[in-house]
């Protein structure tokens, strides 16, 4: 579904992405894991098309992804860390706007991932006016408009309540049941692991392990009496 091969990513001289080699099948959900300054929010904009790679290949769905732009983009939703919906806007008018983009929406499917994502009920207030939760809800179902096969989210329940990232996450796993390959990167240990299947782990732009939940346990040579969290946090320092 997702392949990268010797994919590196160079600002000036500075190589933020040392020649990565990975494969994503269709339908997992992975975790992009590491310390601030690994390279997470880099590898998920190129794998997005937003960005391109300095050298090597990303194809999606056996998509060339940086000559295949247009095609690739149809199969994928990205999720920024910033809320990018307008905030002067009502949550429906928002949703309207975004669909009439994506051509594929309908009314009618966006409305029942809403009901589905108990957000029906908040349509006609102005983004402003929503809690935290909420924005990070509307600004992930616009993402979803075009019922893509993969979502990509870069931190997408930073900043809100243990309350409401709980609820996205268990949104999210339901979109993994459903068959969608998600990326999925964030700080926090117990959202992977109640989310993802497998993890990307990368520290200093390289990647230092991709596999199962159960490996990440092996490569970290910990202790089974330590938690997840410990165990990653063993790994990425």
């Amino acid at each position: 579904m997702i392949t990268a091969e010797n994919l590196t990513k160079k600002f000036g001289r500075k190589e933020v992405l040392k020649e990565m080699d990975f494969f994503i099948e269709k339908g997992e959900t992975v975790g992009v894991v590491g310390p601030n300054g690994a390279g997470k929010s880099t590898l998920l904009k190129i794998l997005a098309t937003i960005m391109n790679g300095t050298s090597g290949t990303v194809h999606i769905d056996g998509l060339d992804a940086k000559k295949e732009k247009k095609k690739t983009r149809e199969k994928i939703g990205y999720v920024p860390q910033e809320i990018a919906v307008y905030h002067e806007l009502t949550a429906r008018e928002n949703l309207r706007f975004f669909g009439k983009l994506a051509r594929k929406s309908s009314e009618e499917s966006w409305m029942r991932r809403c009901e589905e994502w108990r957000l029906a009920e908040h349509l006609d207030k102005k983004v402003k006016h929503l809690s935290g939760g909420n924005q990070r809800k509307l600004n992930i179902l616009i993402a979803m408009l075009h019922d893509p096969d993969i979502l990509i989210l870069d931190e997408p329940t930073v900043g809100i309540d243990i309350s409401a990232k709980h609820e996205i996450v268990n949104d999210l796993r339901q979109l993994g049941s459903e068959g969608k390959t998600i990326l999925y990167s964030s700080h926090d240990a117990q959202e992977l692991e109640t989310l993802c299947s497998s993890f990307l782990i990368l520290k200093e732009g390289e990647l230092l392990f991709y596999g199962s939940k159960q490996k990440v346990r092996q490569f970290g040579s910990v202790t089974q009496s330590k938690n997840f969290a410990e165990t990653l946090g063993e790994i990425v320092g």
